[in-house]
């Protein structure tokens, strides 16, 4: 775009100024400038990009032939090429063209897939001859068999497959094999912007074309608008539909034309649908969206499409004013025909001199004349009072073009063009892009804008007014805090309630990982400990203590043998799981202390009472009560193992078989051999006896104990110490009154401080703003100013001097 007002010259630093400000509050750094970022770059940047998007045989080519008043873009019917043109506005002197080419590697790809899509078995080397004349053969067959190169999507792809083979044997000298070769139009010797239009428009050219830059001067080229012609979004190949979806949505793109189909087709399409949604998406385009239905030319003579046309602009775009119906053919061609005469028969001679050379010698008659003849007669749209045209059968459709236009001349060219729409979409986008573009994208701006400097401009006054709260005199400063101090020590206090409680309740309902950890280990360890005593238990050793208790038998049974490995084992495990409550409960305990000191409420307390008010000593205590509670707990839980299960006699189990076998073996004989030798059998029976025993304590008794111990020793302890910790609100009183002479100098002094920064940053806020806003109201924005913060109001109190609503008053430091 033209150079910016000078009133906008520092605009880019001072939006940055204002989004420096919002990222140095921690608060609102967090906020999302992307929007804002998004704007700035379109209302500052020296270009203006147009993309023109749709499908294929929609027009776009032929649009912005026609909004240019000038055939430089390839038009034909079906699908053009995947080639992106970029026109931008040049002086008359150096009006040029620049041309990008597809590398070779680029040219194979696209036959390869075109060969894919159309079923050809092998793709050839395009550098055999041979094999691309039988591809071209086979090409035009598929043409032919689907009734033309535009009637279905095969042929499509046919005519694409032959355009793409032939423009690259016409340009194999100009083809790089890996990089894309860039000419200017002098090294084609063209001498000026026509011939190499001329060149680059022809459909072989076009097809191994990657990019065609135009220069040309047109005054809606001007203050930076660029004119981006992309592929249809539904190219034959996909790589080239990709290009137009990627152009829509790169930030560089300000304004989107979507030429669409359904004058012509009646419905929308399914990609057409998408290319609507994925605009949508866009914050660089926004709403600078122009709708235009092309060929509505052919509703003029189709009651059906022209209501079904009318009721989906009504349904889908009524909240839409920039919607458009034009004939880009009709329009185009009659503003070429306008500068013809009589002479060069109304352009048959001179703009449609090469499209007329027929095959055979014949003359052939051009698509605009067979549209401007049917224009005439059948669209309704000529008043039979002012024009009286008729279309004989006796002559050739281009001897009544030529006697029509002898007969009304330039008036009946300028109804046609101005029937065609184009004249309306050139006055209606010009308007838009020399008079509201500009005012438009700095509306964005201050809109996107505004709602962080709401944001800064309410965190500033808060946090001012939060300072300008504070006591500015030492001992007011004391005096306040002595007043908080019951309150402080009362909520330190309940804090700390809550903080046992809900660590005590982690434990309970197993969500405390630290805690699981620890007691899945004391599970492992009793599990690890019955396997080691069942695996080492001798029954020898047993033996010999029951028949040493009892010294005037020889001999000891069964059941001696039983009892004394059940006073073994009891005794045993209750070792192990003391030693491992122990662990449990000290590793609980050290961990809650080190909660504890993190917290805030214990910093809080030490800095009251420059201690921790017992806390410590406290919970040290509870641990070694908690310890000997679970101690005696699992002495209880051990003591009870040295009883059989219930149901280790019952019948029907396979432990009174055991047992029953086990008795049998060992009463064979009475010496201690018949004992010893049945051990694994007797191991066996006390496993079948302990397993189910300990699994019982580790898995369910035993935790429950921890979880009630826990609870009832903690909680009360809680509660008596948040009682004791407001008590101490004398010692807190003599410390606080002691320490707060140096601490109220300090927090009045980094109030002062922090004051001057908020004031620093509200300064520097101001300027941006009032900076901006001058910008602003130099392109006659004055509804769209941002607010500054002040503290001058008018009668009312209601109303800052800048005009804006300001909620909450700043009182003068």
């Amino acid at each position: 775009m033209s150079d910016l007002p000078l009133q906008c010259k520092n605009l880019k630093e001072q939006v940055e100024s204002i989004l420096q400000l919002l990222q140095q509050e921690p608060t609102l750094h967090s906020q999302d400038i992307t929007p804002v970022q998004t704007s700035l770059t379109k209302a500052i940047s020296p270009k203006f990009e147009i993309v023109f998007a749709g499908a294929f045989s929609a027009g776009k080519s032929m649009l912005i032939n026609a909004l240019l008043e000038r055939e430089l873009l390839y038009s034909a019917e079906g699908h053009a090429t995947g080639t992106e043109c970029k026109i931008e506005y040049a002086e008359v002197d150096k009006e040029r063209v620049v041309l990008t080419f597809l590398s070779e590697a680029e040219i194979r790809e696209q036959v390869a897939y075109l060969c894919q899509q159309l079923g050809f078995k092998t793709v050839p080397n395009i550098n055999q001859a041979d094999l691309i004349n039988l591809l071209s053969q086979y090409s035009e067959a598929i043409i032919r068999q689907e009734g033309g190169e535009s009637k279905s999507e095969r042929a499509k792809q046919a005519k694409a497959l032959m355009l793409l083979v032939e423009g690259y044997i016409a340009n194999s000298d100009r083809i790089n094999t890996v990089n894309n070769a860039t000419y200017s139009m002098e090294q084609f010797n063209f001498s000026n912007l026509k011939e190499a239009a001329g060149y680059a428009r022809r459909g072989s050219n076009s097809a191994v074309l990657k990019r065609i830059e135009y220069y040309c001067n047109h005054p809606l080229l001007q203050d930076g608008n660029v004119i981006i012609d992309t592929p249809g979004i539904d190219a034959p190949v996909e790589k080239d539909a990709q290009l137009t979806y990627a152009k829509i949505q790169h930030p560089d793109t300000s304004a989107v034309v979507c030429v669409l189909k359904p004058a012509s087709a009646g419905d929308m399409t399914k990609e057409e649908t998408e290319l609507l949604e994925l605009m949508r998406e866009n914050g660089g385009v926004r709403d600078r969206v122009f709708y235009i239905f092309n060929r509505i030319d052919e509703t003029w003579y189709n009651t059906e499409l022209r209501q079904r046309l009318d009721t989906l602009i009504s349904g889908q775009f009524s909240n839409s004013n920039k919607v458009y119906k034009t004939s880009g053919l009709l329009g185009f061609y009659g503003s070429q025909i306008k500068q013809t005469s009589q002479q060069d028969r109304f352009g048959l001679d001179s703009v449609f001199a090469e499209s007329i050379k027929g095959l055979d010698g014949n003359e052939e008659t051009p698509q605009f004349v067979y549209a401007f003849n049917n224009y005439c007669v059948n669209s309704g749209k000529l008043s039979s009072t002012k024009f009286r045209v008729s279309v004989n059968g006796y002559e050739t459709p281009n001897q009544n073009y030529v006697r029509i236009l002898g007969d009304s001349g330039n008036e009946l060219i300028e109804q046609l063009i101005q029937d065609s729409g184009t004249e309306e979409f050139r006055t209606a986008i010009t308007r838009y892009l020399t008079q509201k573009k500009r005012p438009q994208l700095f509306k964005n701006l201050a809109d996107d804008l505004e709602d962080v400097c709401i944001k800064l401009k309410k965190h500033y006054q808060s946090v001012q007014r939060n300072l300008d709260s504070q006591p500015q005199e030492i001992e007011m400063m004391k005096a306040q805090e002595v007043q908080h101090l019951n309150q402080q020590l009362q909520q330190i206090g309940r804090e700390f309630s809550e903080h046992i409680t809900e660590e005590v309740n982690h434990v309970i309902n197993n969500s405390c990982d630290a805690f699981e950890a620890d007691f899945r280990q004391l599970q492992s360890r009793m599990i690890r400990r019955l396997d080691e005593l069942l695996d080492t238990f001798s029954v020898a050793y047993a033996y010999r203590r029951a028949t040493i208790s009892h010294p005037r038998n020889a001999t000891a049974p069964l059941i001696a043998i039983l009892v004394e490995a059940f006073y073994y084992l009891a005794n045993q495990l209750e070792d192990i799981l003391v030693e491992s409550s122990q662990q449990v409960v000290a590793n609980y305990f050290q961990r809650l202390i080190e909660k504890i000191r993190k917290s805030e409420y214990y910093r809080q307390l030490y800095r009251l009472l420059d201690h921790d008010g017992g806390i410590e000593q406290e919970i040290r205590n509870l641990e070694k009560q908690v310890t000997q509670a679970l101690v005696s707990a699992a002495s209880v839980e051990c003591d009870r193992f040295v009883r059989e299960s219930p149901r280790f006699y019952d019948e029907g189990t396979f432990s009174i078989y055991q047992f029953r076998q086990t008795l049998s073996q060992t009463s064979q004989g009475y010496d201690a051999e018949s004992i010893v030798e049945a051990e694994p059998a007797i191991r066996q029976l006390l496993k079948l006896d302990f397993e189910p025993k300990v699994s019982q304590t580790i898995r369910k008794s035993f935790r429950q104990a921890i979880n009630q111990t826990l609870k009832t020793q903690l909680l009360p302890m809680a509660d008596q110490q948040a009682d004791e910790i407001l008590q101490q609100y004398p010692q807190a009183r003599a410390y606080l009154e002691k320490t707060l002479q140096q601490e109220a100098e300090e927090n009045i002094a980094n109030n002062r401080r922090l004051l001057n920064v908020v004031e620093e940053n509200i300064a520097a806020y101001n300027s941006a703003a009032s900076s901006i806003n001058t910008c602003l109201q130099s392109m006659q924005l004055y509804d769209h100013l941002l607010p500054v913060i002040g503290d001058s109001f008018d009668t009312d109190g209601k109303f800052a001097n800048n005009g804006f609503v300001i909620s909450d008053v700043v009182q003068e430091v």
